[in-house]
Order: structure tokens, then C-alpha cells, then sequence
């Protein structure tokens, strides 16, 4: 809490607190704002995750070859996450927030003639374009987030924005496959592609509405630099180079490791759904990722936003892993012979652990972002730019779960995300450490 000035009898408590600048400016406005571009991304992250089976069925490609949509998408994070960090050092968070807008408008309007050409390329191409626009923003409304209030808050705010990137990942896949497997059947393959613009043309029109708002909206280019005097005030390390900093480095290593996890249950819930419930469709299985799963991967995120507000951060992070090794265990075994009737289909033990797991990840991301960039002051940008690379986790483990899939089979592949879940438990448990480490300052545990 910042120490009580001559003003503090007129600031507002509670909610409103949490966007409270340290001059009394009120920021909420601002945070609502950003906060909608949560939503966006989250929407076109949806809509690849349908597109992964749709290829599938209408290009005849294998798993491991459909993981390669993750791979445009997340290579476009990898390369693209140190320039937009420095294009948020040159042009400020809201030039960098245009200029992310505009390169995902483009990579949309790029699905009107990619459906016309018709090869997995040209999609490919414009996800990856896409990615490269959602890359700006996520490299810059992340930690902006953080710098939108106290910066003891900073958690609490960018697990509330990261509540609507869970909304966006509920309609992406429902909108999408209104479109994309509604639109002729699900083996129609030139049927199904005719109707694959659409919601990528929605997608460009929004955004370059959204783009014209940010143009005459109230964007402060808040810096950390406060944050990181105070910290060097404090003898806590501020002189050591940023490799050096435990706590942010395993960060980096943790976010990889967490994005590989997301991607690949994401990528391959409707294949493990259609493998183990008895007549499930495509469609169907569809709904379920888009109503179940992200419903609760977004409950979650909203729940997450109290968790770490009343909790320890670490402390929800190392909890919320560890319960997700357990259910992606679950998952690989599978128990065929018990289950429950979910919407007039039988649901084994698997895929209700699977169902789980998107409730106890939701939190994963933004905490871990929270934790890497804390007490990095003027450095803030660039790390976050380092941890927005490690994205790049999503392009690793669909293929490497899709091969597994192909020469073992799909509950196999889910040995991948447990893997990452335990290091990233082992990471939430040991923060207090790092971060000793490198500030000399004990945090409570």
C-alpha cells in the first residue's frame, strides 16, 4: 500500500482502488479499454483450436501435421516478441497497441483470398501473420496491466484482464464452428473451407474499429520506472543483469513450459473427446471445448482474480499445478468402465479430468507473468517481450503430442502437459527463494 496523503480520505476503496494511480489519477476507464483486447486474442486463439481438427478432416492431413497450425501461430509469438517490445519502447504502449491491431486486421482480411487459394499454406500464412499482431498486444497489455493501479495489485488486475481472454475462448470455437464445421458437413471438405472467412472477416472489421478507438482514447504511457527506485531504495538487487534474476529467468522457462501445456490440451480435446466418448462428433465435441472447457478455463480466471488477491500468488500457482498433474493423469489412464451421462453422452473419468484441467490451468499465465516481471522496473518491457517470446511453447507441443498420438495414441500425448505442470509446480513452490535470491529480501510464505 502506498502511505496516506493529504488526499487519501477522498480516494475511493475496494474495487475501485485497484486502479488507483500513485498521483490519484483513477485508471479504470483505461483498464476497461485494454482489457477488451484480452477478449480479442483470446477469440482468435479460439478459433485456431477448431481449425487444428478442421484440417484434419478437410485437408486429410495427419495429428502431427495439424499441430503445424500452433506452429504459424506460435512462431509468430517467438519472432515477434523482442520487436514489439522495442516498438513499445519507441512508440509507447498505445503506438504499439495500433500497430498490433493493424497487423492482425491484415492477417484476418489475409482469410478471404487464403480460402480462395485453398492450400494449407496460405492459411498458414495468415496465422502467422495474425500471431505477429497478437503478439504486440499481448507483450504490451500484459504488463501494462500490472502498472494500472498499486503495483501490490498488479496479480489480481491481469488475472481479472485474463478473465475475458477466457470469454474470447469461449465464443472463438462456437462462432468458428457455426462457420467452419457447420457450413456443408464435416467432411465437405470445399464446403467447410467456402464458409472459413467469415469469421476472420468479423475479426478484421472489429479490429480496425477497435484500432480507430485506441487512436482518441486516454492511453498513459505508464513506466515501472518508480517500482525499480524503489526497489534500488531498497538494496534489492536492482544492479544485477536481468539473466541473472532467478525469479524471472525460470519465469521465461515456466511460461514456455505452461504455454506447451495449454496448447496442447487445447489442440487435441476434440480428438481425445472423439476417441473415448462412444458417437461423439466433431460438432459435438466442438460444443463441449467452447461451452465446458473454456467455460471453465474463463470460471476459473474469474475465481483466479480473488485466489491470488487473498492468497499468496506463488501459493495458488504451485497449488493449481499440482492438482492438474494429478488430472492429466487421469487423463492418460482414461477408466473407460466409469464415467457419467454429460448431455446425453457417456463421459469417462478421463474426460472429465480433462475438463478439470482447464478450470485449474486458467490462473497459470498471468500469475507466472506477475511473478517474472515483478520489481524489474525500467526493465519491465524487455523481460516482458522475453516471456511473451517463450510463447513460443504452444509451436513445440502439439506436433510432439500429435506424433505421440499417431504411433501410441491420443491419451499418450497427454504425458506432455503433465510433464510441464510438474515443473511448473515445482516453480510456483520455490518462488520465494528466487526472488530471495535475487533481492535479499525475504518474501512470506
Amino acid at each position: 500500500m502506498s502511505r496516506p496523503s493529504a488526499a487519501a480520505g477522498n480516494q475511493p476503496k475496494g474495487f475501485m482502488n485497484l486502479f488507483r494511480a500513485p498521483d490519484g489519477r483513477n485508471l479504470f476507464v483505461t483498464f476497461v479499454l485494454v482489457t477488451s483486447l484480452f477478449l480479442l486474442w483470446g477469440f482468435c486463439n479460439g478459433l485456431i483450436d477448431v481449425l487444428n481438427k478442421h484440417f484434419q478432416n478437410t485437408l486429410h492431413i495427419s495429428k502431427a501435421q495439424s499441430g503445424l497450425v500452433q506452429f504459424a501461430n506460435y512462431i509468430g509469438y517467438f519472432l515477434m516478441a523482442i520487436p514489439a517490445g522495442l516498438l513499445a519502447k519507441r512508440f509507447g504502449y498505445k503506438g504499439g497497441i495500433i500497430i498490433g491491431l493493424a497487423l492482425i486486421a491484415i492477417g484476418a482480411f489475409w482469410f478471404i483470398p487464403a480460402t480462395s487459394i485453398g492450400t494449407y499454406w496460405a492459411f498458414l500464412t495468415g496465422l502467422f501473420v495474425l500471431a505477429t499482431g497478437m503478439t504486440c498486444l499481448e507483450t504490451i497489455a500484459n504488463p501494462y496491466t500490472t502498472v494500472l493501479g498499486p503495483s501490490e495489485s498488479g496479480a489480481a488486475r491481469i488475472n481479472m484482464a485474463q478473465t475475458f481472454n477466457g470469454v474470447g475462448w469461449i465464443l472463438g470455437p462456437i462462432v468458428g464452428g457455426h462457420f467452419i464445421f457447420g457450413g456443408g458437413g464435416e467432411g465437405a471438405a470445399g464446403a467447410s473451407n467456402a464458409g472459413l472467412y467469415i469469421p476472420y472477416m468479423g475479426v478484421a472489421v472489429i479490429v480496425t474499429v477497435i484500432a480507430i478507438i485506441f487512436v482518441f482514447a486516454y492511453v498513459p504511457d505508464l513506466q515501472a520506472e518508480e517500482e525499480g527506485r524503489a526497489a534500488a531504495a531498497n538494496g534489492a538487487g536492482i544492479d544485477k543483469p536481468l539473466w541473472q534474476r532467478w525469479h524471472f529467468t525460470l519465469a521465461v522457462v515456466a511460461q514456455f513450459l505452461y504455454v506447451a501445456a495449454q496448447t496442447g490440451i487445447f489442440s487435441f480435446f476434440i480428438n481425445y473427446v472423439v476417441e473415448n466418448v462412444p458417437g461423439m462428433t466433431d460438432l459435438t465435441a466442438k460444443n463441449w471445448l467452447g461451452v465446458g472447457g473454456f467455460g471453465l478455463f474463463m470460471l476459473g480466471r474469474a475465481c483466479g482474480s480473488a485466489v491470488v488477491g487473498m492468497t499468496k500468488p506463488h501459493k495458488a500457482l504451485a497449488t493449481y499445478a499440482a492438482i492438474n498433474v494429478a488430472l492429466c493423469a487421469l487423463a492418460m489412464t482414461g477408466f473407460k468402465s466409469v464415467g457419467f451421462t454429460v448431455f446425453g453422452s457417456f463421459c469417462n473419468i478421463g474426460v472429465l479430468a480433462l475438463f478439470g484441467s482447464f478450470f485449474f490451468m486458467s490462473i497459470m499465465f498471468p500469475t507466472i507473468f506477475a511473478l517474472g516481471i515483478r520489481g524489474l522496473g525500467e526493465h519491465t518491457k524487455f523481460a516482458s517481450s522475453l516471456i511473451v517470446m517463450s510463447i513460443v511453447g504452444g509451436a513445440i507441443a502439439p506436433p510432439f503430442m500429435g506424433w505421440i498420438a499417431d504411433v501410441q495414441s491420443m491419451k499418450m500425448g497427454f504425458a506432455v502437459p503433465t510433464v510441464c505442470f510438474v515443473a511448473i509446480a515445482l516453480y510456483g513452490a520455490f518462488w520465494p527463494k528466487l526472488e530471495y535470491k535475487d533481492t535479499g529480501h525475504k518474501v512470506a510464505v
